[in-house]
C-alpha cells in the first residue's frame, strides 16, 4: 500500500478532464488527417498518368457526421469537430483542389450530391464513389453556411485512387499495400515540412506504380519452390524437413531485392513530390533525424538502404531535377539506371563490418 495520504480524486472532475483530453486528442488527430489528405491530393493527382488505369475523379474534400465515423468517438465527435448529427460536414477541404476553387470549406453543411440527399452514414464512400462514377463531369452540390443555403458547382480532377490513410501509431512507418497507402502518426511526427511528407506518400506510392509488391511475392513463391525441392530431395533420403527449408527459402526470397526496391521508391518518390510543385531541396534531413530515432540504421538495414545512403540519394536525385528544370526537360525519372544493386549500399555495409 502507498504511504501517501493521496488527494481525494471527484469522480465527476476526472471524468470532465478524461473528456476534454480526447476531444483535444480528436482534433489533433483530424487537423494531422488534413494535412495528410492535403498532400496526398497534390500527389495523386500530379502523378496520375503513373497510375495508369488505377485512377478516379476527386474534388479534394471530406465530409462526415458522427454517425458516419468510428463508433469510439460518437459520445464526443460533435462537439470536438462542430458537426452536426442531421447533415454532413465539411471536415477537410483541400487547398487547391476543386472543392476550394469552388469556394467550399470545413464547416460547410453539405447537403445533397447532384440532387440527392447526402447519407449520414458512410457518407464520406458515398461521395467518394458517386464523384468517381462521374469522371469529370461538373457535379452540383447544395450546401448550407451559417444558415444559408446555395448551390455550387465542382469540376473534379483525375488523380489516382489508391486512399492515403492516416493512422495512430508511434512507430516511424509508412507502408503500401494492394488496397491503400498507410502512414503512421509517428512517421508523420518525423516530418518537418509538407515536402518531407510528400516524399513519404510519393515513396509509397511509387512502390504501388513500380509493382514492388507483385515482384515481392514472386521472389517470395520462387524462394519457396526451391526449398521446397531441397526439403523433397532430403525428404526421399528418409529423413523430414517439415517445410522447413520451403519457409526458409521463401522468406529470403521475399527479402530479395527489398533494398533495392526501396531504392528506386525513394528515386521516383522524389520526382512524384517534384511534380507535384514541392520543393525536394533539403528534405533529405528526414534520414539524418531517422538515424537519431534509430541509431542501428546508420551501419546496418536488413530490408532498407541504410540512412546515409538513402540521405545522398535524394540529393543526387534533386539535383537531377534541378538540371532537368533548367534545361526544359519533363520530369521523368530514368528507371533503368536502378536496375543493379546499389554499389553505394554494398560498399557502407562493408566498411560497417570491418
Amino acid at each position: 500500500m502507498p504511504d501517501s495520504k493521496l488527494p481525494d480524486l471527484p469522480k465527476d472532475i476526472v471524468a470532465a478532464e478524461q473528456r476534454a483530453q480526447q476531444i483535444a486528442q480528436l482534433r489533433k488527430y483530424y487537423s494531422e488527417r488534413h494535412r495528410v489528405d492535403s498532400v496526398a491530393f497534390r500527389i495523386r493527382t500530379a502523378n496520375v498518368a503513373d497510375c495508369k488505369d488505377r485512377i478516379a475523379a476527386q474534388i479534394g474534400l471530406t465530409a462526415a457526421t458522427p454517425r458516419s465515423l468510428p463508433r469510439r468517438y460518437q459520445s464526443y465527435i460533435s462537439e470536438a469537430l462542430s458537426i452536426g448529427w442531421s447533415r454532413p460536414t465539411a471536415i477537410s477541404v483541400v487547398e487547391g483542389s476543386p472543392a476550394a476553387k469552388a469556394g467550399l470549406a470545413a464547416g460547410d453543411e453539405i447537403i445533397a450530391l447532384n440532387g440527392e440527399l447526402i447519407p449520414t452514414w458512410g457518407t464520406a464512400n458515398w461521395m467518394w464513389r458517386k464523384i468517381a462514377e462521374k469522371g469529370t463531369d461538373p457535379v452540383r452540390l447544395d450546401v448550407r453556411r451559417d444558415g444559408v443555403d446555395r448551390t455550387v458547382t465542382v469540376t473534379p480532377e483525375m488523380g489516382c485512387s489508391i486512399p492515403v490513410e492516416y493512422h495512430v501509431d508511434e512507430t516511424i512507418n509508412a507502408s503500401a499495400s494492394d488496397l491503400k497507402i498507410v502512414i503512421n502518426s509517428g512517421f508523420l511526427a518525423l516530418t518537418q515540412t509538407d515536402a518531407e511528407l510528400a516524399m513519404v506518400i510519393g515513396h509509397e506510392l511509387a512502390h504501388s506504380n513500380l509493382g514492388h509488391l507483385d515482384k515481392q511475392r514472386w521472389n517470395t513463391l520462387l524462394g519457396a519452390a526451391a526449398g521446397a525441392a531441397i526439403d523433397i530431395g532430403i525428404q526421399a533420403g528418409g529423413v523430414s524437413t517439415g517445410g522447413a527449408f520451403r519457409r526458409q527459402f521463401g522468406g529470403l526470397g521475399s527479402l530479395a531485392y527489398s533494398a533495392s526496391f526501396e531504392r528506386e521508391a525513394d528515386y521516383v518518390g522524389t520526382y512524384y513530390a517534384a511534380r507535384a510543385g514541392y520543393d525536394t531541396k533539403g528534405t533529405e534531413d528526414i534520414w539524418r533525424r531517422m538515424a537519431f530515432v534509430h541509431p542501428h540504421s546508420i551501419l546496418n538495414a536488413r530490408t532498407h538502404p541504410i540512412t546515409a545512403v538513402r540521405f545522398v540519394q535524394i540529393q543526387k536525385t534533386t539535383a537531377e531535377i534541378e538540371d532537368k528544370r533548367r534545361k526544359g526537360l519533363p520530369l521523368k525519372p530514368a528507371l533503368k539506371t536502378l536496375a543493379s544493386a546499389s554499389s553505394a549500399q554494398a560498399a557502407a555495409e562493408e566498411i560497417a563490418q570491418r
